[in-house]
C-alpha cells in the first residue's frame, strides 16, 4: 500500500550521546538560520510502500513466553519482579552494563525459586548477545532512550518480539526504521506504554468505544512531574536502584534538546480514546517551549560544591514547559504539555471530551455526561458499569503486585496474554512511532518560532481501515497469575 506524504526535511539533532539524523515531515518553510537546532535540511522520500500491516496483526501463539530483560535499573528490575507473577513466563537473561544490577535480579529470581538466568554485563554492546540467543522469544528493553532504537531494531532484525520503554524512538528516521523493520519481520514492536493502563484511563476508554461522550472531539494528556532531583543526582554504580539516572542520561537529555521530550504517557490513552491510527490519524503539530527558568541556576548552585557539574556549564537547557497542540486528519485537536524541572503536583491531565460529555483525570477524576459533573454517587454507578473487563480480570492482583498502582501489571499481564494466545497486541509499532515522534517534531516547531510541522504516516495509509483494538477480553484473558507470599518461599496459582 502506498500513501503520498508531504515533503519531508533532514536534520541532524544532537543527542546526549553524540549527533543523530531526523526525519521530518513539513509543509511549512524550510528552517531559519535563528533556528536552535544544527543540522542541513534537504528533501527525502516522499512516500511509504507498506509491506505489511503490523496494525491488527496476530503472531503465532507462544504458550511459554521466554524473555530477555535488557536495562536492570530502577525500571527494568521492577519488570523482572511483575514477569516472575505471570503464567507461562520464563526468564532467560538479564543484561545490563553494571554487574551489580543482573545480581541483584538474579538475587531475586532465586529468592522465588526461579531458575537463574543467563548473565550479561560489562560491555556497552552486551545486549547484542542476548539479542542473538535462541532461546528467546522477546526482548524487553528498559535502557536509558538513546538504546531504545537500536536494540529494538535488533532484536527484531533476530527473530525477537520487541517490548521497549518509551519513548521507543527519540528521531524521526528512527520512528521509520522501527516500522519498517515490524513490517520486514512481522515482529511485534510495542512501545510500554504503562499509563494505557491505568485503571481511569482504562475507564475512559470504554466509556469512549460505548459512546457515552458522543463523538470525540479533543483530548489534553500530560507529563507534569518534577524530576529536578533525580535529574541531578549522581548514580551510585555499586547500587542497583537507587533514584537515580545511570551516567546521568536523562540530564544529558534535558541538556541538549528542547521541545516535548516525553509525550507518550498524556498522549497514548488520549490517542486510544480518539482512534488514532484506527480511523483517523495526527495530521500536524505546533509547539512553544518557555525558557529555561530553574535547570542552569540548579546546575550553577550545585557547580559552586561539586566540579562533576562543571560538564553542563554551558549548555542551553529544554525550557520549563512545553505545549504541543496537534490537529487530527479529521479535525479533532490534541493539547500536549511537558514539564519535568518546576515544583508542582504531578499530573497527567488526561481529559476526553466529545460533543455530549468529557472527562478528566487532575487533580481528580471527574466524568460529565452533559453539562453538569457527576457527583460521587453517580461517579460509583459509572465505575461498576463501565469499568472493562482487563481491570475486573486483573485489577485487585495489579494493585497487590504493584508498578504505578497497579498499571504497569496489567500492561505486562496483557502482553504476556496476547503473546501467548496469539492476539493482536494493543499497542502497535505505528502508535509506537507515532506517540513517539511528537518529541523531535515539538523541537523542530520550537527551533523554528513553532511553525506547524507535519506528522507522518507510519501506517501507510492503512489508518483509514484499522479497528480499534479489542480491550473487554472478549478473546484471550486466559493467563493466570501467580501469588507470590510475603516471604516469597513459594507460589500458587491465584486466577483461573
Amino acid at each position: 500500500m502506498t500513501t503520498n506524504r508531504r515533503n519531508f526535511l533532514k536534520a541532524a539533532t544532537f543527542a546526549g550521546a553524540g549527533a543523530m539524523t531526523s526525519r521530518f515531515v513539513t509543509g511549512c518553510a524550510p528552517a531559519t538560520p535563528e533556528s536552535n537546532l544544527p543540522g542541513i535540511l534537504e528533501s527525502v522520500r516522499k512516500s511509504h510502500t507498506q509491506k505489511f500491516n503490523m496494525s491488527g496483526y496476530a503472531a503465532p501463539a507462544i504458550p511459554l513466553v521466554r524473555v530477555g530483560v535488557i536495562g536492570l535499573g530502577d525500571r527494568g528490575s521492577g519488570a523482572v519482579e511483575r514477569l516472575s507473577y505471570i503464567e507461562g513466563v520464563e526468564i532467560r537473561a538479564l543484561c545490563d552494563l553494571r554487574q551489580v544490577a543482573v545480581e541483584g535480579s538474579q538475587k531475586y529470581l532465586r529468592s522465588i525459586g526461579r531458575e537463574p538466568a543467563r548473565e550479561f554485563h560489562g560491555s556497552e554492546e552486551i545486549w547484542k548477545q542476548v539479542c542473538e540467543m535462541n532461546d528467546i522469544d522477546l526482548i524487553y528493553t528498559c535502557t536509558p532512550w538513546v538504546l531504545h532504537t537500536p536494540i529494538s531494531v535488533y532484536a527484531m532484525e533476530n527473530g525477537k518480539h520487541v517490548a521497549c520503554e518509551v519513548p521507543i524512538a527519540r528521531t524521526v528516521d528512527e520512528a521509520w526504521q522501527l516500522v519498517e523493520t515490524s513490517e520486514r519481520t512481522r515482529k511485534h514492536c510495542m512501545m510500554l506504554e504503562n499509563c494505557c493502563y491505568d485503571f481511569f484511563e482504562l475507564l475512559t476508554l470504554n466509556m469512549a468505544r460505548q459512546g457515552l461522550f458522543g463523538d470525540m472531539i479533543h483530548g489534553e494528556g500530560a507529563y507534569i512531574h518534577n524530576l529536578m532531583g533525580y535529574n541531578f543526582k549522581k548514580p551510585d554504580d555499586n547500587r542497583q536502584s537507587d533514584g537515580a539516572y545511570t551516567g546521568m542520561w536523562r540530564l544529558k537529555e534535558n541538556a541538549t534538546r528542547n521541545g516535548n521530550l516525553y509525550p507518550t504517557h498524556g498522549l497514548g490513552p488520549v490517542c486510544q480514546a480518539l482512534n488514532i491510527n484506527r480511523g483517523d490519524r495526527m495530521d500536524y503539530l505546533s509547539s512553544v517551549s518557555t525558557n529555561d527558568f530553574s535547570m542552569a541556576q540548579r546546575q550553577s548552585e550545585l557547580l559552586k560544591n561539586d566540579q562533576f557539574y562543571g560538564e553542563w556549564k554551558d549548555s542551553s537547557f529544554r525550557g520549563n514547559m512545553n505545549t504541543t497542540i496537534i490537529k487530527t486528519v479529521l479535525g479533532k485537536s490534541i493539547m500536549v504539555q511537558h514539564d519535568v524541572s518546576s515544583e508542582q503536583p504531578y499530573s497527567r491531565i488526561h481529559l476526553v471530551k466529545g460533543t455530549q460529555g468529557m472527562a478528566v483525570k487532575y487533580p481528580r477524576a471527574l466524568i460529565a455526561l452533559g453539562e453538569r459533573w457527576s457527583d460521587e454517587e453517580q461517579m460509583k454507578v459509572i465505575w461498576e458499569k463501565y469499568t472493562p473487563e482487563i481491570i475486573r480480570r486483573v485489577g485487585e492482583m495489579a494493585k497487590k503486585v504493584g508498578g504505578h498502582g497497579g498499571m504497569d501489571f496489567i500492561m505486562d499481564w496483557r502482553l504476556i496474554d496476547c503473546l501467548r494466545n496469539g492476539l493482536p497486541l494493543d499497542q502497535d509499532v505505528y502508535d509506537g512511532a507515532a506517540w513517539s515522534v511528537i518529541a523531535p517534531l515539538s523541537e523542530w516547531s520550537v527551533a523554528n518560532r513553532s511553525q506547524s510541522v507535519d506528522i507522518p504516516d507510519f501506517t501507510g495509509g492503512s489508518w483509514k481501515t484499522n479497528v480499534p483494538h479489542v480491550i473487554n477480553l472478549e478473546t484471550g484473558g486466559s493467563t493466570k497469575v501467580l501469588e507470590v507470599v510475603e516471604k516469597k518461599e513459594e507460589m500458587q496459582l491465584n486466577l483461573s
